[in-house]
């Protein structure tokens, strides 16, 4: 999961090298951890938040098919 969120951020950022991924996982949810540059900033939320709202959905459906919850907060 960490990997595919990883993959996902680096193709649409301009500095790939500062993209990092923590992963903090619980009883039985994982959130991940998501910081990029702050001049790549807008360009993982996206217009009104579009480009972030599919990678979160992407990332549930992911968990889903291994039985997980897990949460994509994108840090600054």
């Amino acid at each position: 999961m960490k990997g595919l969120i990883e993959q996902m951020a680096k193709a649409l950022v301009d500095k790939p090298e500062e993209v990092s991924v923590a992963e903090v996982a619980g009883e039985r949810t994982t959130v991940y951890e998501l910081k990029v540059a702050m001049s790549d900033l807008g360009k993982v939320i996206g217009k009104q938040g579009k480009t972030a709202r599919a990678m979160r959905s992407i990332l549930g459906a992911a968990g889903a098919k291994l039985g997980k919850h897990c949460v994509l907060e994108i840090l600054e």
